[in-house]
């Protein structure tokens, strides 16, 4: 199969399990017409992690990488009600984006957009843990720099529980994932990462490649399995 062949079968499959609202298509637009770059998850990728979010009955969601907020969107409706998702975002502007999407696609009551880079955030939320009570996320999704894929999986670890699952996407890379000779520091960081997750005795996991609108790429899935 070739990229056009991978692309018509995603667009089937969009109209058949993943079909598009206003709020999804907006938050696209808008996107584009800020000039974010278009790497956002594909439709039934988004609609894959709404059912792994569901799955795992999560009432607080931690999402690492905003951009325009479509993924946002997507896990944000998988809530239990009550359930709140807190995602970090480093640049204001498409922050501000992502604020205007999900305020249309109303969600704003239930999702906290923070602004800053993550490794600067995240120690906040493990203080509101401790300090205020806060409970522990049951679902992560990880899509920012992946130089720091390792660091964004052990702080989803330490801010979760047993029976969290946590999800990293574009683990393959276009394949360079394999090569232990890359000096590619997105590379070296998802293989960095992939090494914890195999070693790490809290965590199950696997990875899988995957084809579609967004080309050749994959993510790894991790169930928190011990405190």
């Amino acid at each position: 199969m070739n990229q056009e062949q991978w692309s018509t079968v995603d667009d089937y499959l969009d109209r058949q399990l993943a079909p598009h609202d206003d709020a999804l298509d907006h938050a696209l637009r808008a996107s584009a017409q800020a000039g974010l770059p278009d790497i956002a998850v594909a439709a039934n990728q988004g609609k894959f992690l709404q059912l792994l979010a569901r799955l795992a009955g999560a009432r607080r969601i931690l999402e690492i990488g905003t951009l325009g907020g479509y993924s946002t969107i997507w896990l944000a409706r998988a809530l239990l009600p009550g359930g709140r998702l807190t995602t970090l975002e480093a640049e204001p502007a498409h922050a501000e984006i992502a604020r205007d999407n999900l305020d249309r696609a109303g969600l704003t009551e239930v999702v906290d957009v923070r602004v800053g880079r993550a490794l600067d955030v995240l120690p906040a939320l493990r203080d509101e843990q401790r300090d205020a009570g806060a409970a522990p996320f049951d679902f992560a999704f990880i899509d920012a720099d992946k130089v720091n894929n390792p660091h964004y999986v052990r702080w989803a670890l330490e801010l979760g529980r047993p029976g969290t699952v946590i999800v990293v996407d574009n683990v393959v890379r276009g394949g360079a994932v394999a090569d232990s000779d890359s000096d590619d520091p997105s590379v070296r960081g998802t293989r960095e990462m992939l090494d914890l997750l195999r070693t790490e005795p809290r965590l199950d996991a696997t990875a899988i490649q995957t084809v579609g609108t967004k080309g050749y790429d994959g993510l790894a899935v991790a169930l928190v399995v011990t405190p």
